[in-house]
């Protein structure tokens, strides 16, 4: 799973065939590290995406459009100014590096024809979009590098631009045999790390791949390969290099689980056809793959804040908690005591004075137990000592038993709220949880501020018989469909035992729904829950009139004591999302 110099290469050669030659339309920054250009050519419209985010850098053509901020950032407004209604002349890749270069013609405020250059330097953190004239002066960028930040490459307007070489890693559209298996056999690591540690472009998927066509163990040490095996990956080698020269490529994704987990331009033949989805274009293959993905890093950098004083809060509650609970531990032995106290005011006389221990006969149990003395002490005032211990760890363990319940209250309801910062999709859906940390107390309400204008609705799916099934996202979507929402005999759902949405099947009046509505209701609260993931989870389902809500607890915490339970997997593939 990379964006490597193989699916540039493709996305180049898709760019190349449906943009050049088109002319710039618009040109949209939704986000800081994001542009969005729109593109009018002979064959249509078309949507450039382009993002330099840290986390997820990609490029590929989109259909929808992004919402704008009202005010552009300045270098959106740049390339307004430069090369907005400029013609696309060129679209083209430098070796198998990860960079696209835009080439365009534009006019200038003479009206005189001029060349830029847009590079997109897909790099992981170090991506950036660098915006340059034909000699290469760097005019701006969306992120801007000084010395401080690196002492390889500055940029910042007025520096020439050039590709920095970080690492001694060779072009391998260039590549020969003799030279191949010397650099190969060189290193002192498996044969596909010594691979995509040589060449520029590869991933350790591509890497893995290579090796398993020519019938070698990836994880076989690259000095060990004898002539025959580097013939062979060599051969795959300059096979695969040469289609990408001749632009021959076959976007595939393959999926585990239901779920996509690596995706290349090559065919992974590593992987069986059921395992593999073939896609018509590099474009809608990135989409499927990363628009969930960059849907959800985008709102986890929005809620880092959020999740920052929801995990502060509760480290310092599991501390609490973890001391309550070895408090409570040293309060075990106070019924021991006790009887001790009992026990020599029964029998103390036969303790010998300067003893340091008496047997006597419990007559809770009818067993002979030795009583630890003070010798210093009489029977009577040993046994005054051990109810004192007694009384005090009593009055311990009433106080530490309500303290420790509400603790673990307060863990239950924040590991509730980390949820539902997991399950949030859209800054929308933010705003009610911060609103319940306010409320809460666990974030102080800015003076004069009102309280938000919530928008944010729980999911709605529909099953594959047609029956509608809504999710919570929040404690106070949970609250608000479980018992305002849904009638008494619709079906209600929760992961058994960890925090998770209420998931509510509408019953629509019927006492008797297919089996396949209940499973699907039970994936969907197995998919919305903490314990989200390959393994299955045990999910309690009852009527609704059956849920209750005790008094004074928090948001999202209800009991119910009559209920059903199954096992099943979070595989929601099946179900058809109809809102948001």
């Amino acid at each position: 799973m990379a964006f490597d110099g193989i699916t540039i290469a493709c996305i180049t050669k898709e760019l190349q065939e449906r943009l050049t030659g088109g002319r710039i339309y618009k040109i949209a920054q939704p986000e800081a590290d994001e542009l969005l250009i729109t593109v009018r050519s002979g064959n249509g419209q078309y949507r450039l995406f382009l993002s330099a985010n840290a986390s997820l850098p990609l490029v590929y053509l989109v259909d929808e459009n992004k919402p704008s901020p009202m005010t552009a950032p300045n270098f959106c407004m740049l390339l307004r100014k430069h090369i907005q209604n400029g013609r696309i002349t060129a679209i083209t890749q430098p070796g198998l590096e990860r960079i696209i270069r835009i080439d365009i013609e534009h006019l200038n405020e003479m009206g005189d024809l001029c060349s830029k250059s847009l590079y997109v330097e897909i790099m992981g953190k170090h991506s950036n979009i660098i915006f340059c004239d034909d000699s290469l002066q760097i005019i701006d960028s969306i992120k801007h590098v000084s010395g401080m930040v690196s002492s390889v490459r500055e940029v910042l307007p007025g520096r020439t631009y050039f590709i920095p070489q970080t690492q001694e890693k060779s072009d391998p559209l260039s590549a020969e045999e003799k030279s191949f298996g010397i650099q190969i056999s060189a290193k002192a690591l498996p044969v596909f790390k010594s691979l995509y540690m040589t060449y520029t472009g590869l991933s350790p998927v591509i890497a893995h791949e290579l090796c398993f066509r020519a019938g070698i163990d990836s994880d076989k040490p690259a000095q060990s390969l004898d002539s025959d095996e580097l013939t062979a990956l060599w051969d795959i080698f300059s096979s695969v290099m040469q289609q990408i020269k001749s632009g021959v490529f076959s976007p595939n994704m393959v999926y585990e689980s239901h779920s996509p987990s690596e995706y290349a331009c090559i065919p992974l033949t590593m992987y069986t056809q059921d395992e593999t989805t073939p896609f018509d274009s590099p474009s809608d293959l990135l989409h499927k793959f990363y628009a969930e993905k960059n849907t959800i890093t985008r709102i986890r950098q929005k809620s880092s804040d959020l999740r920052r004083i929801v995990q502060t809060a509760l480290e310092r509650n599991i501390k609490k908690y973890d001391l309550q609970c070895r408090q409570m531990k040293d309060t075990e032995k106070r019924d021991t005591y006790k009887v001790y106290g009992e026990l020599l005011n029964t029998y103390g006389y036969n303790a010998e004075p300067g003893s340091r221990s008496m047997e006597a006969l419990n007559y809770y149990t009818n067993e002979m137990i030795t009583i630890p003395l003070d010798p210093q002490l009489t029977p009577s005032e040993n046994a005054k000592k051990y109810f004192d211990k007694y009384c005090k760890m009593k009055r311990t363990f009433e106080a530490l038993e309500d303290l420790t319940a509400q603790v673990k209250a307060e863990i239950d309801h924040l590991e509730s709220i980390a949820t539902s910062l997991d399950i949030a999709l859209k800054e929308s859906d933010l705003v009610q949880i911060k609103e319940e940390l306010i409320e809460s107390g666990y974030i102080r309400r800015k003076g004069g501020t009102k309280k938000p204008k919530i928008t944010s609705q729980p999911f709605h799916y529909r099953s594959s018989d047609g029956y509608d099934i809504y999710v919570g996202k929040n404690n106070y979507q949970n609250d608000e469909l479980t018992f305002r929402f849904a009638s008494g005999n619709d079906w209600w759902f929760h992961a058994k035992g960890i925090p998770g949405s209420h998931v509510v099947l509408r019953s629509g009046g019927q006492t008797d729904l297919p089996d396949r509505a209940f499973e699907e209701a039970g994936k969907l609260a197995a998919y919305y829950s903490k314990g989200r993931g390959p393994q299955k989870i045990e999910i309690d389902y009852t009527l609704k009139k059956n849920v209750k809500k005790p008094g004074g607890s928090a948001p999202g915490f209800v009991v119910y004591y009559t209920n059903y339970s199954l096992v099943i997997d979070s595989d929601i593939s099946s179900l058809t999302l109809l809102s948001d």
